[in-house]
Formats: C-alpha cells, structure tokens, sequence
C-alpha cells in the first residue's frame, strides 16, 4: 500500500471518525518520531518496528516532557483517555495509508498495557511519603503545624 501524506490521511479519518481532534494526531506522530529516536539511543538500531507498548511509553514520554502536568488534560482535549484510543488512533492512521505495520499489529496491543492517566501523572507524584502516627495509625498527611518548619524527628 502506497503512502499518503499525513495530513491528507487525517482529514480522511476525520470525515469517518471524529472522535479524535486533529492536534492528537498530529501529536502522536510526533510522539512516534520521539519514540523511534529514544529506541535508537538504546538500541543503536537505524530502523525498527515500535510495538504498541513501546509506542505508548513513548508516548507518556513525550507528553510528560511537553505538556508536564497538563499531559492528562491536554490529552483528553484531544480524545485520548487511554491506551485503546491510541491504539484506535494508530490503526485509522494504518487504514488511512499513513502508517504501515507488520503482520503481528494489533489494535489489542493497547489494551490493558498501562493506566494512561496514571503514567502521565506518575512524574509530578511525590516521591516520599510523609508519615505522621497519631493514635497508632500511619497517616499520608503531614501534622498540622502552622507556619512552624517539621522537627527532623518528624521527617
């Protein structure tokens, strides 16, 4: 199958199904393209196939890095919520003639690979835990001090 422009595969797609905008896209081509440099950093493969789980790494990779903690938002602006959808989104971009694929793709290899929401947030979480035992009972929530800095006994 002959390879069309891009853009012209996503206003066909877009005619079909609107579930997704056109930035979303646009955005995981580039998130592909962000994907293949860091597997060929890795890897120092010129050219490879990017798998669906790959795909999606690079993916939550390339929004983190983008958008920060607006990832989650930014993506949902678009359609995407979860793994499926791009998944969704990669296999119209296949039909459409703008992405090709091996005989092993399927759009099932975006399913149930990650909590798309949860890996976009997962950078900006806290990394340590702060424990406070009040009564015996080991709470998330530092102690209620006002302004007072914690004493070291406490960290």
């Amino acid at each position: 199958m002959e390879r069309v422009q891009f853009d012209v595969a996503v206003k066909a797609i877009l005619k079909q199904d609107r579930r997704y905008e056109t930035d979303g896209y646009h955005f995981l081509r580039d998130a592909l393209d962000h994907t293949i440099k860091a597997l060929r950093k890795e890897e120092l493969i010129e050219h490879r196939h990017v798998s669906g789980p790959e795909l999606l790494e690079g993916l939550v990779a390339h929004a983190v890095e983008k958008f920060g903690p607006m990832a989650v938002a930014v993506l949902e602006s678009w359609g995407i919520r979860e793994g499926e959808d791009v998944g969704t989104m990669v296999f119209n971009l296949i039909d459409a003639g703008a992405f090709g694929k091996s005989e092993e793709d399927s759009p099932s290899d975006f399913r149930g690979v990650m909590n798309l929401q949860e890996a976009l947030l997962a950078p900006f979480r806290p990394t340590r835990e702060v424990l406070a035992k009040r009564g015996g009972e080991v709470e998330l929530d530092p102690p209620a001090r006002g302004n007072q800095p914690a004493k070291s006994s406490e960290l």
